[in-house]
């Protein structure tokens, strides 16, 4: 059985293909995220400026998903549409929000 995800440490819930992934900010993951969307800093702005695109969300979540669970980025990109944008937002916030402020 899945541990649930830890708001706390960063990790969110997505559902990808009816099943239900952790995904979490690691330091990996972010360096990969940065290369291909830019600044963490920048992200953020946009995000509060209530910008971010389909294609920042979907790519942003593909990082941050465990390498042994990783869905591909075309079904990442499926979910959140299927999710909706606002539902979406939830695990992005989450992955931003430790960003800033770091883990306890």
């Amino acid at each position: 059985m899945m541990k649930p995800a830890n708001p706390i440490r960063g990790e969110a819930e997505l559902i990808v293909g009816g099943k239900t992934l952790v995904i979490r900010p690691t330091f990996e993951a972010l360096i990969a995220s940065e290369k291909e969307l830019g600044s963490l800093f920048s992200l953020v702005e946009h995000a509060s400026d209530g910008a971010l695109t389909l294609t920042e969300i979907a790519a942003l979540l593909w990082h941050c998903t465990p390498a042994k669970d990783k869905p591909s980025r075309d079904e990442v990109g499926e979910a959140v549409l299927a999710s909706g944008l606002i539902a979406a937002t939830k695990p992005v916030r989450i992955i931003l929000t430790q960003v800033l402020q770091g883990q306890p």
